[in-house]
């Protein structure tokens, strides 16, 4: 693994904390906001993270491939070698590789949901079997491939993002981390919500929608807050979600997916660690981050208030390979900013864009015409 030069400052004051991710941005920007000094390992070193990170490795493997174990703990020793670090929070990559979570704790302290509470989150068995004692709703699901498959979805075990989802007619059933999902329709719906091992308060509700491909047509797309749900179904949610996090020792910032219609609902999946709805849930005041350590270390903060109005982040999706990153003046609605110079295949993430709005529909509208511009910057087309 190829390590790139630390970044690092002596003015940093605050208490270290390591952050591994995928993307660990949102993360570490929320760290800064409540005063700690982010340590960074993840496969994008953006111009934002760069900017706020006490200290940065870029893990070089491919995207595609995931997290590698000993790439990362390399990449973390060597962060810890700049000043000794409270522990390590894990964001985005770790679903699927829940050995690498046991090897981290073995190391560091692990501010989030141990490797036993998430491989028992990401196993279907054991997650619907829970859903059915809590008498939560569910869709059908099976870990052998169906008859009628037109109906179902095919998921991959530890999957995140959306692209771990297909339908069922493109798995040939030989997979063994591949279960199936009978396809259900309603509204996504994600409750994002802070947990003490005991108790649980969900700190909102977002819609999201996808960015679909021909091979990706589940990917993720975006998300906007607030859903607009009847009281009814947002006190069952809340009601589902606070069972759930007991029932499941659950603990510090998760999401749960569930799909809405009319008066019913049922729950996909849960996410057991901070995700994709941070930046738009992060309140004026305090910081998600703050709350989610606070949550791990079984303090239960309360709920921060939002202002009114609706607010929305999108994926931007390079779509085809980019060589060079143009020089750009990236407005305030942007981030992850790649570094001017930086190659980014087709598919990849480029950035993501924010909006606000006075309702759901004008925010997402907003964020929805600042990706094809943002598009249009890097493409060389017409604006």
């Amino acid at each position: 693994m190829k390590l790139l030069p630390l970044r690092a400052s002596s003015t940093d004051s605050g208490a270290a904390v390591l952050i591994a991710a995928i993307s660990g941005r949102a993360l570490a920007e929320s760290a800064r906001r409540s005063g700690y000094v982010p340590l960074v390992a993840d496969f994008f070193g953006d111009q934002d993270t760069l900017n706020v990170a006490g200290a940065h490795v870029r893990l070089d493997s491919a995207l595609a491939h995931g997290i590698e174990e000993s790439a990362l703990v390399h990449a973390l020793e060597r962060l810890s070698e700049q000043r000794q670090p409270l522990g390590v929070v894990c964001g985005t990559g770790f679903e699927g590789r829940t050995q690498i979570l046991r090897r981290l704790a073995e190391r560091w302290r692990v501010f989030g949901n141990s490797a036993a509470i998430v491989a028992k989150v990401k196993n279907p068995a054991v997650l619907f079997s829970v859903c059915a004692e809590l008498a939560i709703p569910f869709p059908d699901w099976s870990l052998v491939r169906p008859r009628a498959p037109a109906e179902w979805l095919a998921k991959r075990r530890g999957g995140a993002g959306g692209t771990h989802v297909n339908p069922a007619q493109q798995s040939d059933g030989a997979d063994d981390e591949i279960y199936y999902q009978r396809k259900t329709s309603g509204t996504p719906v994600s409750a994002l919500f802070l947990a003490d091992g005991e108790r649980a308060t969900v700190l909102g509700f977002s819609v999201q929608w996808s960015s679909p491909t021909p091979r990706q047509p589940y990917r993720y797309g975006g998300a906007v807050r607030p859903a607009t749900l009847a009281p009814t179904i947002t006190e069952q949610l809340s009601a589902a979600v606070d069972r759930l996090a007991a029932s499941l020792s659950l603990v510090g910032l998760n999401s749960a997916d569930f799909l809405v219609a009319g008066d019913r609902f049922w729950l996909l999946e849960i996410n057991p660690r901070p995700g994709a709805t941070l930046d738009i849930f992060e309140p004026p005041e305090g910081s998600l981050f703050a709350l989610h350590m606070a949550a791990c270390c079984r303090k239960l903060g309360r709920p921060p208030r939002y202002p009114d109005g609706a607010q929305a982040s999108a994926i931007v999706y390079a779509e085809n390979d980019i060589h060079s990153v143009p020089v750009l003046d990236w407005p305030d609605w942007t981030a992850d900013r790649p570094v001017a110079g930086s190659m980014i295949k087709a598919g990849q993430p480029l950035c993501t864009v924010y909006a606000n709005g006075s309702a759901a529909t004008a925010a997402k509208a907003i964020a929805d015409q600042r990706r094809e511009m943002v598009l249009a910057w890097t493409s060389g087309r017409n604006s």
